[in-house]
């Protein structure tokens, strides 16, 4: 395990040479893969990782996807995991790479839930703007700004329409739109899938899958420390501090992978935080007696745990007490 710090200016794309470089200079050119995302991926960078033979599993932009249009629509998919389904496909160049198409329902409800609201806004402002520009002698050239503007804040969903802005006889704007079938269908299809490519050629497409998604999980463990353990994320500005931020980061995902193989062992699956959530409303309540002797008697009591929480520490095996032993500080 390795890593380095950059100048916050620092491109992502920039920084591929160097890490290969300090990674293989420190334990040796090994038959190891190197996977990255998009954000890391140029032509130079991948050409670089071919001079010696490196071998890798990339992500690609989604504007590959539209090469693989006739796939998209066949059957043979390969379920890898609940709702996700995978692919190889052989390079459209027919060089020594493979795709791997991948399509996710979870990812594809999102895609649409994203996209949805950029349509609805486009399509709402071009029927007011139509519907003005009938009614009243507007400036074609303004109109046209508008219109850009509109496009421009909302450039998701750009693309679908296809907008005209003509003078009339009498020289005011005339505006027609319409949405466009092909780009709407395209979007409709292409929602929750993503490409990734590989010149690994031994490994099934489960294999490459699985050795991709691994780069979410490393993104999550830098979320974890600000979601779940709750700490506000903070700009940092000198080195050291960005170093003490890495440490805790790094702390957060082990306690979070160790709790994951504990629900797993416990047959409770490998995601923790459902579990934490259901047990985080098991309480303690302090019962407070008062006496003659003006002395409170207080007891910490832990609430009686449902069905469902009862269920889930038995496969834990944790015993819940019925109360607290209370500690003077």
């Amino acid at each position: 395990m390795g890593y380095e710090v950059f100048a916050g200016n620092t491109t992502d794309v920039t920084t591929v040479e160097q890490i290969v470089e300090t990674m293989e200079s420190r334990y040796g050119k090994s038959d190891r893969i190197w996977v990255m995302d998009r954000g890391m991926v140029s032509e130079e960078n991948i050409a670089f990782l071919k001079q010696e033979g490196r071998r890798y599993i990339l992500g690609t932009t989604k504007s590959h996807l539209k090469k693989f249009e006739r796939q998209l629509l066949e059957e043979n998919w390969h379920t890898v995991q609940e709702g996700v389904e995978v692919k190889l496909c052989p390079s459209p160049d027919g060089d020594d790479e493979t795709f791997i198409l991948c399509r996710s329902r979870d990812r594809k409800e999102k895609d649409a839930a994203i996209l949805r609201p950029f349509e609805e806004r486009i399509e709402s402002r071009l029927e007011a703007m139509q519907a003005r520009c009938e009614k009243q002698r507007r400036d074609p050239q303004k109109v046209e700004r508008e219109i850009g503007r509109l496009l421009g804040q909302n450039t998701r969903a750009a693309g679908l329409f296809d907008v005209e802005v003509k003078p009339d006889e009498n020289g005011h704007a005339k505006l027609s739109w319409n949405k466009i079938a092909d780009r709407c269908d395209w979007a409709t299809m292409s929602a929750g899938c993503y490409l990734l490519r590989s010149n690994v050629r031994d490994w099934s497409d489960e294999e490459l899958w699985k050795a991709y998604i691994q780069l979410t999980e490393a993104e999550a463990a830098f979320r974890i420390h600000k979601s779940d353990l709750g700490i506000r994320p903070i700009w940092h500005q000198k080195e050291d501090r960005v170093l003490a931020h890495i440490l805790v980061c790094f702390l957060a995902y082990v306690l979070w992978k160790t709790l994951a193989a504990l629900c797993e062992k416990a047959g409770l699956g490998h995601e923790p935080r459902r579990v934490l959530e259901e047990l985080s409303q098991i309480h303690s309540i302090d019962v407070v007696l008062p006496t003659r002797d003006n002395i409170e008697i207080r007891k910490r009591c832990v609430t009686k745990p449902t069905d469902h929480q009862a269920i889930l520490l038995h496969h834990l095996g944790l015993n819940l007490p019925s109360s607290l032993r209370q500690t003077e500080i």
